[in-house]
């Protein structure tokens, strides 16, 4: 998978995880591609042969729901948001050598091929398998047709995928007490005839594979569960219409996490088509010696780290080098729900006018990538104002400013081996960023460079200087050599305004064309009069913006929830001894952590007064963890333990509805009161 550290002689890729085509695009899914627009940015920065590829995910039940919620086809309802996208990524300076989709020939083509190539090295098979079915509606119901009970964590899940609780792949027939999403009866599983791929066959080669995998920690430790433990085979194709036909079949089409990443391949694929292969070679890069780098959202790790890998050794292509895993952006402490009007959309934040650059920084450079970042426009508006504003903007604007009205050129001027070798240790660390997979550091090996020339500048007062004294032409000199640096270091993150920087230096052509050594070579051209780069965030933008937000929030709160948009009342009675057997007690959070490797899981310490327990709950990304503690609770405390990422939970919190409220009594009642 390795070629020795970047730039290497081999061609790489890197890629975005693809975005459903089903809803417009907020901030918090801007994070994976701004990552990925950085990362390959960078990587030509240190003159690595790179192309940027994605697409939009066109397929798989998620897309055919909406679709027939909106009366459309499929198609036509994946097409309109697909367009949507590639208006949306420029707009932010995302730049993809090729942006596709998965619905289009060249990804069908490819499709075929990988599956038919797994199917010859024999890793294909069929198996009966208990499918959802809606006897009045007479249909098949796969993943988002079905909805129930998680039978891991016993959280509200969907067919393929426990998204309100522990985040695991459910495969067809997993889920228990199965509702039809389409008519909102109780569904029943019958036997069905489908085409597993024999992932478990892999299981040492998958080990291994782990083994070297580069990117972040959350990539390489979280999949281990699932390989090292007892390894299940994957179903690969649905009931359903939309999507890619399995070679050979009529009633059954590929599992949408089949041909979604195949379109890596194909888009690869369609860029050399465009380019040729002397510019880029797609087929070199995927079957040969490709350094492939994939950067996604953390919620499908197990996709990119367990099957893709899976698909690519058992078809004869290149395993990835790398995952970038990113952690979620929260929203004032709370998971992002479009729902309840609790985001900030794409098109939202270009109709403040700031500029995208300034949102690049704040995603890329707010705590580690794996890591979860919080957004609000407080929060935005200090980092823009103290660091862009502050620090970068202002140095490089003094700095040039003085020497445009005071030498109109790059002064003359033997620089200070200090300065110099300052220069030298901020593209160290930049190439050591990138081969670290770490794009926080980039930005912090620029901003360093700026805050160096703050203090240089501040503490040398050239303004207080003779003409005639060397000094003064020094120190100018070396500030505007750190300006220089700071511009080219800086440039994957802030591509628009460092090019504007760039030009005010007097460099010629573009600076995403240049290498990382160009920072050792101090500017030489003709000085222009500079501009502010970065504009200053008032208060008053900001809480009005945040009034903003909280209106809308509480808008869509207060709408009355239509009958139509709640879950239908199970006609499966309970006896009044089956409800008695439930043991229903208060309790109280008395610590809370989020535990390592899940997305949405959380332990707890309750206090149900007799003693504490230890319960595991999927609402960190509905509730603040830190305030979690102090917190009133309803708790189903005589459920079966579970064992959920490794941590043992002896109990069960009651809550209602997407956002997970917390079901308490109104008023304070001791901790282990029963509930009757």
């Amino acid at each position: 998978m390795s070629d020795g550290p970047f730039p290497t002689d081999a061609p790489a890729v890197v890629t975005c995880g693809l975005p459903y085509a089903n809803g417009a695009l907020h901030i918090g899914h801007l994070r994976t591609y701004v990552g990925g627009d950085i990362m390959t940015r960078a990587l030509r920065l240190l003159g690595q042969d790179v192309a940027f590829v994605s697409g939009s995910d066109m397929h798989g039940t998620p897309v055919a729901v909406n679709a027939a919620e909106e009366g459309v086809d499929p198609e036509t309802f994946a097409m309109r948001y697909h367009e949507q996208y590639t208006e949306t990524f420029p707009a932010f300076h995302i730049e993809f050598d090729q942006y596709g989709h998965t619905h289009d020939a060249m990804n069908t083509t490819t499709t075929t091929e990988i599956v038919e190539a797994l199917i010859d090295a024999g890793r294909v098979y069929d198996a009966e398998v208990p499918v959802a079915y809606d006897a009045t509606g007479d249909q098949w119901l796969p993943d988002r047709f079905v909805e129930g009970t998680c039978p891991y964590c016993g959280e509200h899940a969907r067919g393929d995928e426990c998204d309100e609780g522990c985040g695991r792949h459910l495969e067809p027939g997993e889920i228990e007490d199965p509702v039809s999403t389409v008519t909102g009866n109780p569904a029943e599983y019958r036997e069905r005839s489908h085409k597993f791929f024999a992932v478990s066959d892999l299981q040492a080669e998958l080990s291994h594979f782990l083994d070297e995998l580069e990117g972040t920690t959350n990539a390489q430790r979280q999949p281990r569960e699932w390989v090292e433990g007892e390894l299940q085979d994957w179903c690969i194709t649905r009931d359903i219409d939309w999507g890619i036909d399995f070679p050979g079949e009529e009633d059954l089409v590929l599992y949408v996490w089949v041909d979604a990443p195949i379109e890596y391949i194909a888009a690869t694929r369609q860029y050399t088509e465009r380019v040729g292969p002397e510019e880029f070679d797609a087929e070199r890069a995927w079957r040969e010696d490709g350094q492939i780098i994939h950067v996604i959202g953390r919620d499908i790790i197990q996709h990119h780290a367990v099957f893709w890998p899976a698909m690519l050794m058992a078809a004869g292509f290149v395993t990835p080098r790398a995952i970038m895993a990113s952690g979620f952006i929260t929203l004032e402490g709370r998971g992002f729900s479009t729902s309840r009007g609790r985001a900030v959309w794409a098109d939202e934040y270009l109709e403040t006018g700031f500029a995208p650059d300034m949102l690049r920084y704040y995603l890329a450079t707010n705590g580690g990538f794996q890591q979860d970042v919080d957004f609000s426009w407080e929060r935005f508006a200090e980092r823009v104002n103290t660091e862009l504003v502050g620090t970068l903007g202002n140095f490089a604007y003094r700095t040039m400013l003085f020497a445009h009205r005071e030498f109109g050129a790059v002064p003359e001027a033997a620089e200070d081996p200090a300065i110099v070798s300052a220069i030298a240790d901020a593209t160290a660390a930049v190439e050591a960023a990138v081969n670290g997979y770490d794009i926080r550091a980039i930005g912090e090996a620029a901003m360093g460079l700026a805050r160096l020339g703050n203090e240089h500048i501040q503490q040398h007062e050239p303004w207080k200087l003779d003409d005639g004294d060397p000094r003064k032409a020094q120190v100018i000199a070396e500030c505007l050599h750190l300006v220089k640096a700071a511009c080219v270091c800086f440039a994957p993150i802030a591509p628009v305004t460092m090019q504007t920087l760039w030009e005010q230096l007097g460099e010629g052509g573009s600076v995403d064309a240049v290498s990382l050594t160009a920072a050792d070579d101090p500017p030489s051209g003709t000085l222009s009069e500079p501009t502010a780069l970065f504009a200053q965030i008032e208060d008053e933008t900001v809480a009005e913006l945040t009034e903003a937000l909280h209106a809308r929030i509480e808008e869509t709160a207060s709408t009355p929830v239509e009958s139509a948009d709640l879950e239908p009342i199970t006609t499966d009675r309970v006896s009044f001894e089956e409800f008695g057997a439930l043991d229903i007690r208060t309790g109280a959070i008395r610590a809370a952590e989020p535990v390592e490797g899940a997305d949405k899981l959380v332990q707890l310490t309750v206090d149900l007064g007799l003693e504490q327990r230890q319960i595991v709950a999927g609402i960190r990304q509905l509730h603040d963890v830190a305030e979690l503690p102090g917190t009133a609770v309803v708790v189903l405390a005589n459920l079966e333990p579970a064992t959920l990422f490794g941590v043992e939970s002896d109990g069960m919190l009651l809550a209602a509805g997407d956002d997970a409220a917390l079901l308490t009594t109104h008023t304070p009642v001791p901790p282990g009161t029963r509930i009757r």
